[in-house]
């Protein structure tokens, strides 16, 4: 019970991108904590750069329609928490030996289709806030949330697979990992539906 223990707390910490377990966080020293979860954040922020260089690049149609920006956050937190739902999921079967690599396409049809019904949904809430805020923009907000969430569960599912293929525990596949990329492709998606519907 022990050992089990153990390896869960191990996967927990590496989801939370944490480079290894900490056993004892009320005793661990301050500078052990630090180089516990520096590495993971430090990459983190080279990561989100890209959001920002994909966000500086549609400066012409922000400036164009402001209000595309309230949505953003909403938008892009979707895709990252949907796809961390889904890599929680696919993250534990494997360490209990109920899902394998060979079941990655099964359960990838299975998954679009289930974040495509989630997507959606949220679009329809997301669509009614930007009908009272901006209704302009419903048909881009609605489509981003169905693209987003969709991308995000994708993404969610598959990392975990490939991390497994490749030898390396499944649990680095890590949750701030996967918002982070969600989040790059979030930004691109909303953008550039905004561009291609506004015909700014």
């Amino acid at each position: 019970m022990d050992l089990v223990e153990e390896e869960t707390t191990e996967d927990f910490h590496k989801f939370g991108a944490m480079q290894n377990a900490i056993d004892d966080p009320l005793n661990a020293t301050i500078g052990f904590l630090y180089k516990r979860r520096i590495v993971w954040l430090f990459a983190l922020v080279f990561m989100n750069v890209f959001s920002g260089a994909a966000i500086a690049r549609f400066e012409d149609i922000i400036q164009s329609v402001v209000s595309l920006i309230f949505f953003l956050p909403l938008l892009i937190d979707s895709g990252g928490n949907a796809g961390a739902q889904s890599a929680t999921l696919v993250i534990r079967s494997l360490a209990t030996g109920d899902v394998e690599v060979k079941d990655w396409l099964y359960l990838l049809g299975k998954e679009f289709l289930v974040s495509l019904l989630l997507g959606v949904t949220m679009a329809v809430g997301v669509g009614v806030i930007a009908g009272f805020r901006a209704p302009q923009i419903v048909l881009v907000v609605s489509l981003t949330m169905i693209l987003t969430v969709v991308a995000g569960s994708v993404i969610g599912i598959s990392l975990p697979f490939l991390f497994n293929r490749l030898k390396i525990d499944p649990a680095t596949a890590s949750a701030p990992l996967i918002t982070s990329i969600a989040d790059i492709l979030g930004v691109v998606i909303y953008f550039s539906m905004a561009t291609w519907i506004l015909g700014v």
